[in-house]
C-alpha cells in the first residue's frame, strides 16, 4: 500500500514532503487547502485526526502525526538510516536537540508573532519580548550551524529537514543579513533538487 501525507497547503508539512523525496519514497499527497478567509485548516483535516494537524502520514492504516515524530518513523521504517547519526554518539544527542528544537522551542516566538500580528497596537506590550526572544532563538542557530553547513555533522540529516522552517522563517522575516549561515543553509537546502521536486508537488508555498 502506498504511504500517504496529508498535506495542507502553504505550510510546515512542505518539509515532510522534502524528506520523502530525499527518501525517494513511493507516496501519495492527499492535499488539504486553507480557509481563504481565515487561513484555517478545513474540517477534512479534523475528520482524520481531532486536532485537526497536518502534516499527518498513513502508512498502511498507521497514522502518524507530529512532525518530529514522523521524520523518527520515516527515518526508520523508510530507508533513512543515512539522515541519523549512529546511536551512542554526540551527534546523535544533537541531532534529537535540534530535531525537537524546531517545533518547540523555536516555534513559541514564531507563533506568538505570527497571533499578535493580528492584534495590531493591542499586542504592543508583548512585542518587545517576542522580538527578543526571536532575535536570539534565531542567533543560537546560526551560532550552531557547523563548517559544513549542517546543524549536525558534515551532511545532511532529518535534523535539517525539521530546522528548515525556523530558518525559511528567519529569513522571511528579514534577519539573513544579520545572520549569513542561516541564509546561506536555506539557499543550499532550496537549491537540492528533492526540495524542488517537493515544492512542485506540494503547491504554492511561501517561505521558499
Amino acid at each position: 500500500m502506498t504511504l500517504k501525507i496529508h498535506h495542507l497547503n502553504n505550510s510546515r508539512s512542505q518539509r515532510i514532503l522534502w524528506l520523502l523525496e530525499e527518501l525517494g519514497a513511493d507516496y501519495e499527497i492527499i492535499h488539504h487547502q486553507r480557509d481563504a478567509e481565515t487561513n484555517l485548516a478545513p474540517p477534512s483535516l479534523t475528520a482524520i485526526h481531532p486536532l485537526g494537524k497536518s502534516p499527518m502520514i498513513d502508512d498502511d492504516g498507521m497514522l502518524v502525526c507530529e512532525s518530529g515524530a514522523i521524520t523518527e518513523y520515516l527515518c526508520e521504517r523508510h530507508g533513512g538510516e543515512h539522515l541519523v547519526p549512529a546511536k551512542g554518539t554526540e551527534k546523535h544527542i544533537r541531532y534529537l536537540e535540534w530535531l525537537h528544537f524546531a517545533e518547540g522551542s523555536a516555534m513559541t516566538p514564531i507563533l506568538l508573532r505570527l497571533y499578535t500580528a493580528r492584534l495590531g497596537e493591542a499586542a504592543a506590550p508583548l512585542e518587545p519580548r517576542i522580538s527578543e526572544q526571536l532575535q536570539s532563538h534565531f542567533q543560537y542557530m546560526e551560532d550552531s550551524i557547523q563548517p559544513s553547513g549542517y546543524f549536525v555533522g558534515d551532511s545532511l540529516t532529518g535534523a535539517d529537514i525539521m530546522m528548515i522552517f525556523p530558518a525559511e522563517v528567519a529569513i522571511m522575516q528579514g534577519y539573513g543579513a544579520k545572520m549569513p549561515k542561516l541564509a546561506a543553509f536555506v539557499k543550499m537546502v532550496h537549491a537540492m533538487p528533492s526540495y524542488q521536486a517537493a515544492l512542485a508537488k506540494g503547491g504554492p508555498y511561501a517561505y521558499a
